[in-house]
């Protein structure tokens, strides 16, 4: 009889071995045939692609969109994405009214991972970075903001599927064009992510992070075999992740982990982890869309061989959560076993949008928290869809033919935007309440009978005519309440036409239907078409009196309701602003979070106020630092009475909701003891204006990163022009509010004096303000405020860095005192040398300061018709980049040759009409634009 010594010695494995290779085997076979089921229902689409093709990095089969939509163009892209196939196109929507969407096939009630991505890729001179929205059958997904065009931007959703089939649409763009780079869908099994709230609510995934990873890369099929993503914990950029404790080690294990819990974690993330040494583990996390309700799950696996006299146990200290933070967590007996995946979850929790959280030791374990990964969804109120009154007659419709335009509408006919020929009430489940007129069903070859249109009560005009129908002419389309016009000629429609479309009530054309029968009427009583005619009208009188006075009524209570919300909001303003409070307000910021900070906080940030940096458009600014160690700027409010909370709030409120690279990020406020204080992002090289006027600053800005600058600030303002809807108008542009951070890259800032376009304007009367040497004179005149002020306050920020000096001196100008009639005569006689910073002198292309000098001089145009648009002021900066980085010859010295002032006939000059002496001998002027 053979021993386990004899296995060992002729290299069979020992009977714990076995065993474990026994449960492996058996959980092979469990998950093999689940698996794939599992790849042959995924859906993987690659919006744009030209073909199918398998991805050799996880084995899954793509599909091109080019069969399943029938809207929007491919664009080639460049990324550093490009090697991964799914991302060298996307698919572009217009940015109209309408919604674009893809429909997905779904088993009802079964869960699904839902999942869109977005990369947008290289941005062409004079694109704006997208702002859309994106939807799940009627339900709100995600507003897509793209902020940086290399970044993959992934939202997903886990719910259980409504119906047979959902729609993924895009719509409502209020900057660039909806796109979209892929949308995949993932069936999962059994009761993976059940909750007791899925008939009213699905999961968005707010965070999925694997902590431990051994790279930044994330994690996902085939190691995880419903292809969730888990993103690395050193991947920054993708998870925030801040505020690590001391002593916080990364650790990991080759052995296999039971992972057979109800989310099935895959193997790969739980051999990894984080281990708090010191007795603590914590993190801070921002979580997209919150303050909101959550499902959070926690993973534990014991993956160190701890001795039996060892213990791992810990608490969760933050956040605060009821019945929870007293649990201890022994993993090996919460597990049942090292090497034993523990999955306790969190059905509903109320996170901020910076979730706090760690974990420590109780004092009677020997060893720190561990983890090895965690999830957070948030709940997302699932949107009814349109009542399905309609359905049957809309796809009706729709299936008489499907090559008409208005056939191809998609999604629900109501949200988010309602299909061109239907009108929408706006219940929290809409209702479709008119279908005023259906004009495309002529002339298309239709066959068939007419369909069931019975229940469109509000229909008006029908025009079937120039077809191909047969069969009788419904009896109810005499009865429908609404019904005006009613075309069916040229068709072969047959039987006796119904009386009640004989009655004179309707312009009714049937000619060209030879089976039809008129039936012979009998003639009316005089008297009684006299009387039901009287009565008709005297009720039509009656009718319109009381519209008028319901109208009237209507119109008064309007008017009561918008004075009363005018006092609520006067109400809600007058309140202290606590933490989330502006959030959760809805109209001043659906989007955007602003952090609350207590006055004693930013005392503590700031060393009680000790070090000022600047004074901005309401009072001084100061140095602080905040507990997560992130350098801040405080901007408190000079005089609260004089700036009340209605244009704190203002400010808070706009700059929460704008996001930019090249505008100074808004980090948070302060609401207390009459103080009102606004946080911001520390520029770690100040302001412009210290650059380019403070004879002390040591860092000369030479003229490359001048241009660079001021592309940068242009931008910014480019944003607020054509980025924000309604448009904002910056009002006080100057080189003291163009900021430089540590990697002397410029942001606009101090949007104090900022006001927000009417939409339905061109202008906003105002009083004027502004700061003396940038202010436009046709504003400063009548009051009339547009885009072009900021334009002409940027071309004096140009002239300065052309030039050097100060806006205003009289000391530099003489009788010109400012810069832009100084500047101007001297341009105009084509002598821009002169005007020139003589540290530039030797060390700047010509022909890319002539650039600036033209866009300069046309922004500073005393009307604003003349001047141009901020995103032309863009592409002459860039043109003056791209000569800056060519090999034109420099301007020299004006004591070491001739063409220090060159006359040339350029768009400037014809603008302008400039007569141009000769050309100097030798000289190579720049080609006219």
């Amino acid at each position: 009889m053979l021993n386990k010594h004899k296995f060992k010695r002729i290299g069979f494995p020992s009977f714990s071995s076995m065993r474990l290779l026994s449960h492996l085997l058996v959980l092979f076979l469990q998950l093999v045939p689940c698996v794939v089921c599992q790849v042959k229902e995924f859906v993987s689409i690659d919006c744009g692609a030209t073909s199918t093709y398998t991805d050799p990095r996880t084995g899954l089969a793509w599909v091109s969109d080019t069969g399943i939509t029938r809207h929007g163009k491919v664009v080639e892209i460049e990324s550093p994405n490009g090697d991964i196939q799914q991302y060298r196109r996307r698919r572009d929507f217009p940015a109209d009214t309408k919604k674009y969407c893809y429909t997905l096939n779904t088993h009802e009630r079964r869960r699904y991972l839902v999942r869109a991505t977005f990369l947008y890729g290289n941005l062409e001179n004079g694109d704006t970075y997208p702002k859309f929205q994106l939807y799940l059958d009627a339900t709100m997904w995600s507003t897509i903001t793209v902020l940086d065009a290399s970044r993959v931007y992934v939202k997903e959703m886990i719910i259980r599927a409504p119906s047979s089939s959902i729609d993924v649409c895009l719509c409502c763009a209020s900057t660039g064009s909806p796109f979209i780079s892929t949308l995949e869908l993932r069936p999962l099994n059994l009761s993976m992510y059940a909750t007791d709230y899925e008939d009213s609510f699905f999961l968005k995934v707010a965070a999925r992070v694997n902590f431990g990873a051994p790279s930044k890369d994330a994690i996902r099929y085939p190691d995880d075999p419903y292809d969730r993503i888990w993103d690395s914990d050193l991947d920054k950029r993708q998870n925030y992740l801040v505020g690590v404790a001391p002593g916080t080690e990364r650790i990991s294990t080759p052995k296999n982990i039971d992972i057979r819990t109800r989310e099935y974690p895959p193997v790969k993330v739980m051999q990894t982890a984080v281990v708090g040494t010191k007795g603590s583990l914590s993190y801070r996390l921002n979580l997209e869309g919150f303050p909101a309700n959550a499902r959070a799950y926690a993973y534990f696996a014991e993956i160190e061989d701890l001795d039996r006299n060892e213990t791992r146990k810990f608490k969760m200290q933050q956040p605060h959560v009821p019945d929870y933070n007293n649990a201890v967590v022994n993993i090996v007996e919460n597990a049942n076993g090292s090497f034993t995946l523990y999955e306790p979850s969190y059905m509903n929790m109320s996170l901020d949008f910076v979730l706090s959280f760690s974990f420590v030791k109780t004092p009677d374990s020997t060893h720190g928290p561990l983890l090895n990964a965690i999830e957070i969804s948030k709940y997302v109120h699932i949107i009814p869809k349109t009542d399905n009154q309609y359905a049957t007659v809309l796809d009706a419709l729709r299936s008489l033919s499907l090559e008409l335009d208005w056939t191809r509408e998609e999604g629900d006919p109501c949200i988010p935007a309602h299909w061109e020929w239907v009108t929408c009430s706006s219940n929290t489940a809409p209702k479709i309440t008119k279908m005023t007129s259906i004009r495309w069903l002529d002339g298309n070859s239709l066959t068939g009978p007419i369909p069931d249109l019975s229940n469109l009560i509000s229909l008006t005009i029908l025009h079937l005519e120039n077809n191909r129908l047969t069969g009788p002419i419904p009896s109810y389309l005499g009865n429908l309440p609404s019904l005006r016009e009613l075309y069916i000629q040229n068709n072969s429609l047959s039987g006796e036409i119904p009386p009640t479309l004989l009655t004179g009530k309707m312009v009714f054309n049937y000619d060209w239907n030879p089976d039809l029968i008129l039936r012979k009427q009998h003639k009316q009583n005089f008297k009684l078409i006299l009387g039901t005619s009287v009565g008709a009208f005297v009720i039509f009188v009656v009718l319109l009196l009381g519209s008028l006075l319901q109208l009237r009524n209507l119109r008064r209570k309007t008017s009561q309701e918008k004075n009363s919300e005018k006092r609520d909001s006067l109400r809600i303003i007058a309140k202290p602003l606590n933490a989330y409070s502006t959030v959760r307000g809805g109209s001043l910021m659906d989007e955007g979070v602003a952090y609350y900070f207590t006055l004693s906080e930013l005392e503590e940030a700031t060393e009680k106020y000790s070090k000022q940096i600047g004074k901005g458009s309401f009072g001084p600014v100061y140095y602080g630092k905040i507990k997560d160690g992130k350098e801040v700027a405080v901007k408190i409010l000079a005089d609260a009475s004089i700036h009340g909370t209605h244009q704190f709030v203002n400010e808070v409120a706009l700059l929460s909701r704008i996001h930019h690279r090249n505008l100074v990020p808004l980090i948070g406020y302060c609401e207390q003891a009459n103080q009102r204080i606004l946080v911001y992002e520390y520029m770690h090289n100040g302001t412009l204006w210290d650059h380019i006027h403070d004879s002390g600053n040591q860092k000369h800005l030479d003229w490359l990163s001048r241009l660079s600058i001021a592309e940068d600030a242009a931008k910014g303002l480019e944003y607020l022009h054509t980025g924000c809807n309604p448009s904002i108008i910056h009002r006080d542009v100057k080189t003291s509010n163009i900021l430089l951070n540590i990697n002397m890259k410029a942001k606009v800032s101090d949007f104090g004096l900022s006001r927000q376009a009417d939409e339905d304007l061109t202008h906003v009367s105002s009083a004027a303000r502004g700061t003396v040497g940038y202010l436009d004179p046709e504003y400063y005149a009548n009051q009339q405020l547009t885009e072009k002020s900021d334009v002409y306050s940027f071309g004096v920020v140009l002239l300065e860095l052309i030039s050097g000096r100060k806006p205003i001196s009289i000391e530099d100008y003489g009788s010109e005192w400012n810069i832009v009639h100084w500047a101007r005569s001297l341009i105009r006689k084509g002598n821009v040398a002169s005007i020139v910073d003589p540290s530039l002198v030797g060390n700047v292309k010509i022909e890319s300061l002539w650039r600036i000098a033209e866009v300069a001089i046309l922004s500073v145009e005393p009307h604003r018709v003349s001047r141009p648009k901020m995103q032309e002021v863009i592409l002459a900066i860039q043109d003056a980049i791209k000569i800056e980085k060519g090999s034109r010859g420099y301007l020299e010295n004006s004591s070491g040759s001739s063409t220090m002032q060159p006359s040339r006939k350029t768009l400037l000059s014809n603008f302008l009409d400039i007569e141009s002496s000769d050309l100097s001998k030798g000289y190579v002027l720049p080609t006219a634009r």
